[in-house]
């Protein structure tokens, strides 16, 4: 019953638009898509981040998972990720792949699969998903482990190739493709998360009608066949609480890794 406007504020991998939301009034009227890139990645990326992606918010609810997904531009003269791998040691460093920006899920996925299969490229940072998908398309990168909402159509298309699915299982939506995992890189898993969030100290009340509501919309049929024809999974979260402690887990999680392999964008 309430007209919604989407104010997209793009860059430094969406932080900018979670900053926003988490110095609004928590009166339940501004809500953010807070993502993998925005509330687990940036905790590990940014030594100075300018909100705490646990205590700045409150956590409504998951509304969908995603995995990612590699691919190649249609130039690009590999077959799957072992070729993928074997041409890009060969030509170190020459090669390069596209990103939604520093810090961002396709940006940390394609450094996860750089240091587990020890090869080198060049990282190209754009300022949104949609940059980056306009750059393999015209053969500008040669590469992009993005979001497979993003890059599914394009890839049924034949517009770009997909050598392999960050996830530990194939997608029904791409069924004949790989994992990386299965591709010889056991224990590799880089996948998106999406869930709606407001600024900390919203009341209960507001909470616990969003959450009623948005659990109510991953159930519509609609939701779920637009999930799915994406490549995603319709999920809600059973309570904001299970929301928050899930985050608290993946801040865990990219907090090492992106120490691990030494990513720090400030």
């Amino acid at each position: 019953g309430q007209t919604v406007v989407v104010e997209n504020k793009a860059g430094a991998g969406g932080t900018i638009g979670a900053d926003a939301t988490a110095k609004s009034a928590p009166d339940g009227y501004t809500l953010t898509l807070g993502t993998t890139s925005t509330h687990a990645i940036a905790a590990g990326a940014y030594s100075k981040l300018p909100y705490d992606p646990v205590k700045d918010f409150t956590h409504i609810s998951l509304v969908a998972i995603t995995p990612y997904l590699l691919v190649t531009s249609a130039r690009t003269p590999a077959a799957g990720l072992a070729q993928f791998v074997t041409l890009a040691k060969g030509q170190a460093g020459k090669m390069n792949y596209g990103s939604a920006g520093n810090g961002t899920a396709t940006h940390l996925s394609m450094e996860m699969l750089k240091d587990a299969a020890k090869f080198d490229m060049q990282h190209i940072p754009y300022k949104s998903n949609a940059d980056a998908d306009r750059a393999i398309l015209s053969g500008d990168v040669d590469a992009v482990f993005g979001s497979m909402p993003a890059l599914l159509q394009n890839a049924r298309a034949g517009k770009v190739k997909p050598i392999a699915v960050g996830t530990a299982t194939r997608s029904p939506a791409l069924p004949d493709v790989p994992t990386v995992a299965e591709q010889g890189y056991p224990g590799f898993e880089a996948a998106l998360w999406l869930g709606i969030m407001g600024p900390a100290g919203m009341p209960k009340a507001v909470v616990d009608r969003l959450h009623r509501d948005l659990a109510a919309v991953v159930a519509m049929p609609e939701f779920k066949a637009a999930m799915d024809t994406n490549g995603a999974e319709a999920i809600a979260s059973r309570s904001p609480q299970e929301f928050t402690d899930m985050l608290r887990g993946q801040v865990d999680k990219y907090v090492k890794i992106t120490k691990a392999i030494g990513i720090k964008l400030d």
